[in-house]
């Protein structure tokens, strides 16, 4: 994380949870906000979901962490939709893809990435043309 993070984190926004969660709060600026979306690496851990184990870096970095539930603004979906549309056009939000070219096979493995932190942005199983 430090080679990735050299100067410190003012915001992280954050939905993999587990050591992903954990490494950032060690990156943590003075004031810094983390915002929990989700925790896709404790989905599968129901019986012993593992929390952060930095989370005194908060207090030491005067950061905060709140949790964000997209449903809860659901009414502002239009407006999150045209923004991000201009944002995307003009430049200043980009998205990335990890591509996998594969056939239906390929899915389980493909899939499985998402949950061992394999892929980098959105997971995109582009099929294969079969003849």
């Amino acid at each position: 994380m430090r080679d990735r993070t050299p100067r410190y984190v003012d915001v992280f926004f954050d939905n993999v949870g587990g050591d992903i969660l954990d490494q950032a709060l060690t990156r943590l600026a003075r004031g810094a906000r983390v915002v929990i979306s989700g925790a896709i690496s404790q989905y599968d851990n129901a019986d012993a979901v593992v929390g952060p184990s930095n989370y005194l870096t908060l207090l030491y970095r005067s950061a905060s962490m709140a949790g964000v539930a997209v449903p809860a603004f659901a009414d502002r979906y239009p407006e999150a939709m045209a923004q991000m549309t201009h944002w995307l056009a003009d430049g200043r939000l980009t998205s990335i893809e990890d591509t996998v070219h594969g056939d239906i096979e390929t899915f389980p493995a493909t899939l499985r990435r998402l949950f061992v932190g394999k892929n980098t942005g959105k997971l995109v199983l582009e099929l294969e043309h079969q003849a």
